[in-house]
């Protein structure tokens, strides 16, 4: 397989877990032994196959105030989830208000209609204790979901603190009664569990509708290390109709179609199989074919130039938070190599911007990834700033490699995420319950 022409950067800075979870202060840990127990025989009793057998062992999904030693497996990805209800002797269980569970839409998404609350003074914390010891790997998803629902009848939706272990992970702020906020975080979990913590902010009582954590290889997302971790701003799958999610994504991380912007952008799609690119035989971010499967690129082919928005979501521990991208490209178009090149530079925050990468002369059906793997992050400017742009408009930097009567062709994305890192140093350090 030829090598992309691809880094000429312009600029770059360098047995069956158990689970304890615990609430209050005086609160004593219940072990989860039946965990995974609840989850084989609800999924057998499903009898729909045994195509994630394999994984159950090494999933936890909980469904945050579901109803006492209730469990069932999930439509879309077909994982089974069980209540924490028995597992954890803290909080309140609640459904989100009725005109929320008569909503079709969510009768699909059975996770976001019961929740557990945490009602306490400003700095208390309740902490689910997750186990993390997947033979093999250090390296966990974790993800939460919250969906308020009017649970309570006050239409106040709160806001509050969600920590990884001692460390701040971000702050939750819920914008309307209907609104499905997800925190999801890659980081590295170096003993054999991680706490996930809720924390009163004096602005609302923290809620949980679901808890996920999904192990990854160690090899995956190399800029998730001892020390820090990747939370996710944003997965866009650019061109695709639908969300993909576990089986077609082994890992279970949620690929969301990107609306097209008043019809700015072309669709390109393909059914044959898009291999990953891979480093000494290890694939860095393994991405689906299927989410590889999509693209878009400029409807106005005399402009040559796209872009999207991102949000670093500034807080009060990270005023200033910096993004870590990484974009994925396949050629999912036959090009004339003889009279036309796919070349096209990616620019931060401004039109050839620091730092940028002019990439191109793709392999056909072959994923490559540009990505950040050192150096600092890009940094927060203001969310009317903060734009990628994939563009072939800066002439003079394309002109000394064009070749004599070659048409370049427009710039083109699949999917990209889009992360902030976080300190995770003190992620194996149990957080007590309690206030601060």
């Amino acid at each position: 397989m030829a090598a992309p022409w691809l880094l000429l950067l312009l600029c770059v800075a360098g047995g069956v877990p158990r689970v304890r979870c615990q609430s209050a202060p005086d609160s004593t840990g219940i072990e989860l032994q039946h965990l995974v127990r609840y989850a084989n025989s609800t999924r057998m009793q499903a009898g729909k196959g045994s195509s994630i057998m394999s994984m159950l062992s090494d999933v936890i999904s909980i469904d945050c105030g579901l109803s006492e030693q209730s469990s069932y497996v999930d439509d879309a990805t077909e994982l089974a989830y069980t209540s924490d209800a028995g597992l954890i002797d803290a909080g309140s269980n609640y459904n989100v208000s009725a005109e929320y569970i008569d909503q079709s839409h969510w009768r699909s998404h059975r996770q976001v209609l019961s929740l557990r609350s945490f009602p306490g003074p400003p700095g208390r914390r309740g902490c689910y204790t997750l186990p993390s010891f997947v033979a093999g790997t250090s390296k966990y998803l974790v993800r939460a979901t919250f969906m308020y629902g009017d649970y309570d009848g006050l239409n106040k939706p709160p806001i509050f603190d969600l920590y990884l272990g001692v460390n701040f992970w971000k702050t939750v702020n819920i914008s309307r009664p209907d609104a499905v906020h997800v925190a999801e975080v890659i980081a590295v979990v170096p003993d054999d569990s991680v706490q996930v913590c809720l924390v009163n902010t004096r602005s609302g009582t923290p809620f949980i509708s679901s808890l996920e954590l999904r192990p990854l290889k160690d090899t995956l997302y190399p800029q998730a290390n001892a020390t820090q971790g990747l939370v996710l701003l944003g997965r866009h799958n650019f061109g695709a109709a639908d969300l993909i999610r576990y089986p077609n994504d082994t890992y279970d991380r949620a690929w969301t179609p990107y609306t097209n912007p008043e019809d700015q952008w072309t669709t390109i799609l393909t059914s044959s199989r898009v291999a990953m690119e891979v480093e000494d035989r290890k694939p860095l971010y393994d991405v689906p074919s299927v989410v590889m499967q999509t693209a878009v690129r400029p409807s106005n082919t005399t402009r040559n130039v796209m872009w999207f928005p991102w949000d670093a979501e500034p807080n009060h521990v990270y005023p200033m938070p910096g993004l870590l991208p990484v974009f994925y490209l396949a050629e999912l178009e036959t090009v004339d190599s003889k009279q036309e090149r796919r070349l096209f530079l990616i620019s931060l925050n401004r039109p050839n911007s620091s730092p940028s990468w002019l990439i191109g002369d793709f392999d056909y059906l072959v994923t490559t990834v540009v990505s950040r793997t050192t150096g600092r992050p890009v940094p927060f400017v203001s969310p009317k700033e903060n734009l990628v742009i994939l563009g072939t408009t800066n002439a003079t930097t394309l002109r000394p490699i064009m070749e004599i009567n070659s048409t370049i062709l427009p710039p083109f994305i699949n999917p990209a995420e889009l992360f902030t890192p976080i300190s995770t140093a003190g992620v194996g350090t149990d957080a007590q319950d309690g206030e601060y």
